[in-house]
């Protein structure tokens, strides 16, 4: 039987976010323009009403699928020509995985006060603890591969951060034989030597998960992340990817956001890296008030470097800082909500985002195949989750309550006066 996405199965939440979205959802050239200039109109319920417009749309082909254990039988599978069915053999693991490390803060969140909300986010619930549980079960048609391919290293980790970030939900609420089946799977993958670059945190993030929940760690795997991307920081709030800068978004979609959260799941039981916890910190913030500035007045970043595919899952680092309450100093969460908003309704609307079917297309702004490296399928591009964290805060807190105010960039060009920007410098850091 074949799942389908179609409009008149779309729950409340996109129709009430039909009309401060409708623009970018019918793909209008014109509508980005009207949005961007519109912004200052947008309240933070109807900015979080849009976000989980966009969730739905995007979670709804994958967890519905893996529910009913028809994930293989169904997700298309796009890749460079000629390596299908290689990409086969990870991209189910990688759509579950990534989709569930940017759900998670929201899954895990306590019950607010809007029941069409509540509804859409218990259902969720229910439909990620499924997927953890047919995934990691080798009898199940939808068994995902781990520890027989590389690639499989990077997405048990995505699963991995996933957990972390939802304790109660993702942990506590699984059954025995599914937790003993998720820590199975994710030890599979400690055959897989991870590469000398931003792979060495997959390893250690899977690790960081054992840590946290109580079963037998590798400190080895954790320490030598930890301590290589310190020899990696190149300043200014930037690491390396291995011992070379490449200018990419890897700081976002996997170093910076995994740093933090290793060191948070291995704080409760040793204060071994305790030392790292101030630089990084530091580092992050400045990283945080980066990514924020790259944010144009239309809601654009720039395209650079590998991985564009991912969408906005490159905003992966910002939206972990507006989730932990840490954004740098001058940048408030009601900019960043707002710079945020514009980007994710902007890609998101972009003619091509989506197949007939519901399910994600490879491309930056709608579908542009070529843009996709040789690792990258269809259920690479679910990394974009990442840029929902924020929804794990309430709808009371200040990134959601607050009235909408403008973004540094769009501060900038029109005219606004603006604090001068600087780099920060290790001695500042350690100071």
């Amino acid at each position: 039987m074949k799942l389908r996405f179609q409009a008149n199965r779309r729950s409340f939440l996109l129709k009430s976010a039909a009309l401060a979205s409708a623009p970018f959802f019918a793909g209008s050239t014109t509508g980005h323009a009207k949005e961007a200039d519109n912004e200052s109109a947008r309240t933070g319920k109807e900015d979080r009403a849009q976000w989980l417009a966009i969730v739905e749309r995007v979670s709804q082909p994958v967890l519905e699928a893996v529910s009913q254990q028809k994930l293989r039988a169904i997700m298309p599978i796009e890749a460079a020509k000629g390596l299908e069915q290689e990409r086969a053999q990870s991209t189910h693991l990688e759509a579950v995985g990534r989709l569930l490390a940017g759900l998670s803060p929201w899954l895990e969140a306590d019950p607010g006060h809007d029941p069409e909300e509540e509804k859409l986010r218990s259902r969720y619930q229910e439909w990620a603890r499924l997927a953890v549980r047919y995934g990691t079960d080798p009898k199940s048609p939808d068994a995902f591969n781990f520890g027989s391919n590389r690639q499989s290293v990077v997405d048990a980790a995505f699963l991995a951060l996933a957990i972390v970030r939802a304790p109660t939900q993702l942990w506590e609420k699984l059954d025995a034989a599914t937790k003993e089946n998720l820590v199975r799977a994710l030890a599979e993958t400690r055959k897989i030597q991870p590469g000398f670059n931003n792979w060495l945190l997959f390893s250690a993030m899977i690790e960081a998960c054992f840590c946290k929940y109580g079963q037998p760690w590798d400190t080895m795997r954790i320490d030598y992340a930890l301590r290589q991307h310190q020899e990696w920081y190149k300043g200014d709030g930037l690491y390396g990817d291995g011992p070379d800068f490449h200018w990419d978004y890897y700081n976002s979609f996997v170093i910076q956001p995994m740093m933090l959260t290793v060191l948070d799941a291995v704080s409760a039981v040793t204060e071994r890296w305790s030392f790292l916890r101030k630089p990084v910190e530091a580092r992050a913030r400045r990283y945080a008030a980066i990514q924020e500035r790259l944010i144009s007045p239309e809601g654009t970043f720039p395209p650079i470097g590998r991985s564009l595919a991912y969408r906005f899952g490159a905003l992966h680092h910002l939206a972990e800082m507006a989730w932990r309450r840490d954004l740098p100093e001058g940048v408030s969460p009601a900019q960043v909500r707002c710079a945020m908003t514009a980007v994710m309704s902007r890609m998101i609307a972009a003619l091509g985002t989506f197949d007939s079917n519901g399910w994600l297309t490879i491309g930056f702004a709608g579908h542009q195949p070529s843009i996709g490296e040789d690792y990258i399928s269809t259920g690479s591009l679910y990394l974009c989750s990442c840029a929902w964290l924020p929804l794990g805060l309430d709808a009371t807190d200040e990134f959601w309550s607050a009235p909408p105010q403008p973004w540094t960039a769009k501060r900038a060009w029109t005219g606004a006066d603006l604090p001068a920007d600087h780099a920060i410098a290790d001695h500042e850091i350690m100071g």
